[in-house]
């Protein structure tokens, strides 16, 4: 994806049309045909913070992994974002998590090879800097000395927003904001009561939690995508210029942003029976998948599934997207 790309908002139309093209030449045979005996008998998928995009997607997941024999019986875990699912999923907690790209390659140094690995590039996270509408804040650097809830500890937002404020400038001198670890729930609860002065959080647009609080006090998104280059430069390509678009949250106004691509992930020693039908998922159930509320999933298609970066697929997912594209 290009730096400064807007991306599409027609959720079912994006799924469909990209799916549509793709598997007109080649599909994958049904799922239900290549499960000769039944799955495991408890699959679980870690998933994030109630009212968040991460526990719909993983909601949705494992019924879906479910409802097509891959696991006899699936659950969603309730959890602190994408360094918890990471921490789970390592020590055997999780069969799968879903994780922010950079914190999934951070996560991976020092790890024995195959400790962690990807089944596919899932969709794009959007970095959200919220504030009060009536609070006079214009942009980020309105934020000097200001009290910043960055993300519930352990979290993925956690980590990204560290590093936006950093490459700002407002971490770590004398222009330093004050940093506060609180999650989605908690966080827009403390932004109502003006307890911090502003909120990240990085997930789908729109989110459900924020949808419902920017009715009251009323929210305002800020500009973040200047810090986009600086990002890269010091992190590493995982951070792209994209679109939160007006229609996201009335009134809040449309906003470029910092860009995080998400991954499903597993250990590598996972059966590759369930990772090859947990593709097949991907590819021909999409539409499964799509929480309700959002507007802007990109990355559920075979073309982008496979763009993972440095993080290397498991090896039965690597063969199932071979097959696809031949």
């Amino acid at each position: 994806m290009r730096p400064g790309r807007q991306h599409p908002v027609g959720r079912r139309g994006v799924l469909k049309s990209g799916l549509g093209l793709a598997l007109g030449a080649v599909s994958f045979p049904g799922i239900a045909a290549c499960t000769a005996s039944p799955g495991p008998a408890r699959v679980t998928v870690a998933g994030g913070e109630a009212g968040g995009f991460y526990l719909e997607f993983a909601t949705l997941l494992a019924e879906s992994l479910q409802r097509h024999g891959i696991a006899q019986r699936a659950e969603p875990l309730t959890t602190g974002g994408s360094l918890d699912n990471m921490k789970r999923l390592v020590a055997g907690e999780a069969t799968f998590a879903v994780a922010l790209l950079d914190a999934a390659v951070q996560q991976t140094v020092g790890q024995p090879a195959g400790a962690m690995v990807a089944v596919g590039k899932v969709y794009e996270n959007y970095v959200h800097c919220l504030v009060r509408r009536d609070s006079g804040i214009g942009n980020y650097r309105d934020l000097t000395g200001r009290r910043i809830g960055i993300g519930e500890a352990g979290s993925g937002t956690s980590l990204t927003a560290k590093r936006i404020l950093e490459v700002s400038g407002l971490a770590g001198s004398a222009r330093a904001v004050t940093e506060v670890n609180l999650g989605l729930n908690d966080g827009l609860g403390a932004l109502r009561r003006k307890a911090v002065d502003a909120l990240f959080w990085s997930g789908g647009v729109p989110t459900a939690a924020i949808t419902k609080a920017n009715d009251e006090p009323g929210l305002r998104l800020l500009d973040l995508s200047s810090l986009v280059r600086p990002l890269r430069d010091r992190f590493g390509a995982f951070y792209d210029r994209v679109l939160i678009p007006g229609s996201g949250y009335p009134g809040a106004g449309s906003v470029w942003t910092v860009g995080v691509a998400n991954l499903l992930l597993c250990r590598g020693d996972l059966d590759g029976g369930i990772v090859r039908n947990t593709v097949r998922l991907l590819v021909d159930h999409a539409d499964e998948l799509v929480p309700r509320s959002s507007l802007g999933v990109q990355f559920l298609s075979p073309d982008t599934l496979i763009n993972t970066a440095d993080l290397p697929l498991h090896p039965a997912a690597a063969e199932a997207y071979r097959t696809l594209h031949g």
